[in-house]
C-alpha cells in the first residue's frame, strides 16, 4: 500500500512542478503546462488519493440511515453527545 501512496505524491510534484513552470517560463506553451498540471492535479492525484484514504473503510458508517438515526438519538438521551 505504500506504493500507492508514493505514486500520488510523485504525482502531485509533478503536477505542481508543471504549473510553476508554466507561470515562470516565457515560452510558446506555457499555458498547456498550467492545463497539465491542474488536469493532473484534478484527474491523476485526487483519485488516487481518495483511493489511498478510503480503501479499507466502509461507506456505509459513514451514511446517515434509521438506524444510524437511531443510535444518534439513544446517544443523545443518554447525555453522551
Amino acid at each position: 500500500m505504500r506504493l500507492i501512496k508514493i505514486i500520488t505524491f510523485i504525482a502531485f510534484i509533478a503536477s505542481f512542478v508543471s504549473v510553476i513552470c508554466g507561470f515562470t517560463m516565457d515560452v510558446d506553451y506555457s499555458q498547456k503546462l498550467i492545463g497539465f498540471g491542474v488536469m493532473g492535479v484534478f484527474f491523476v492525484v485526487f483519485p488516487l488519493f481518495s483511493y489511498y484514504r478510503w480503501k479499507d473503510k466502509d461507506p456505509k458508517d459513514y451514511m446517515i440511515t434509521k438506524d444510524s438515526l437511531d443510535k444518534m438519538r439513544e446517544n443523545q438521551k443518554r447525555g453522551k453527545y
